[in-house]
């Protein structure tokens, strides 16, 4: 295939899920890292990357999970999943969850302008990285980027 053919690249049967779903989880993964540097620092701004980053993650965590769900049914055809490609699946929706509901308690949060977020965000959201991490992990063994030993 030609690098340079533009038609291919975006018509190519899962090459979406592929580049999107690095969107949402560079999002994510550094909306936690500013929030965690704003609480040490108590830096406002800071807090607002956070929250612009984490609803950024949550809306592009759609078209991540759509282009999945598209790439399973186009590429495999429907067929039953099993094995770490199920378990992707199910790691990848829990993910977007874990994150929309980040999201939305975070905007609670701004909403009534609290400057501290309470330690059940923290838990979850330390929660929400690793299900992000250890279903970016199966992807890259899926796409044969990672492979096991």
């Amino acid at each position: 295939m030609n690098p340079f053919d533009l038609k291919a690249a975006l018509f190519a049967r899962h090459a979406q899920h592929v580049v999107l779903i690095h969107f949402p989880v560079a999002l994510f993964i550094a909306s936690v890292a500013f929030d965690v540097i704003a609480r040490f620092t108590r830096s406002r701004s800071l807090a607002r990357a956070a929250y612009y980053n984490l609803v950024g993650a949550a809306i592009m965590a759609l078209p991540a999970v759509a282009t999945g769900v598209l790439a399973w049914q186009l590429q495999l055809e429907g067929a039953k999943l099993k094995g770490n490609l199920r378990l992707h699946l199910v790691l990848g929706a829990s993910s977007a969850v874990l994150i929309w509901m980040l999201a939305w308690w975070r905007r609670d949060q701004e909403r009534r302008d609290r400057d501290s977020l309470a330690a059940g965000y923290w838990a979850v959201a330390f929660l929400a990285v690793l299900v992000v991490a250890l279903t970016g992990h199966l992807g890259g063994i899926l796409s044969g980027v990672e492979v096991p030993n």
